[in-house]
């Protein structure tokens, strides 16, 4: 499974529940994904990043044969998020890094904000 991520720095963002944040280990897979800032930062630490999941996903066949026949997870069911699933049956979550800032649909008050968008498109 793989996803994308993007550095994260506005704190309302960072605060704010409908926008999903990861973090990743040294290789570049998704540690975990939540809704609440993560981590949590009990010590300042300055060189450790933010990132806001895009919430684009690929898959190989077998894998999602696999993913859409497991249950619901008990931190999938506590977060509203399914990629918690895969990390809880031990699938590793590849997590591609991007500089792009994409606007997500994250909650139904976002809706006017990203049809503006679309209609003054070319």
């Amino acid at each position: 499974m793989i996803t994308a991520g993007s550095p994260l720095d506005d704190p309302e963002l960072i605060a704010d529940p409908n926008i999903v944040k990861l973090t990743l280990n040294r290789l570049g897979n998704a540690l975990y994904f939540s809704r609440s800032p993560i981590p949590f930062r009990r010590n300042e630490v300055p060189s450790l990043p933010t990132y806001r999941h895009l919430g684009i996903y690929g898959y190989r066949v077998d894998f999602l044969r696999r993913f859409i026949s497991l249950p619901p997870s008990l931190l999938e069911e506590a977060e509203g998020l399914e990629q918690l699933r895969a990390l809880e049956d031990g699938a590793t979550i590849r997590v591609h890094l991007t500089e792009h800032e994409a606007i997500g649909l994250d909650s139904p008050d976002q809706v006017p904000l990203i049809e503006s968008l679309l209609a003054s498109s070319p």
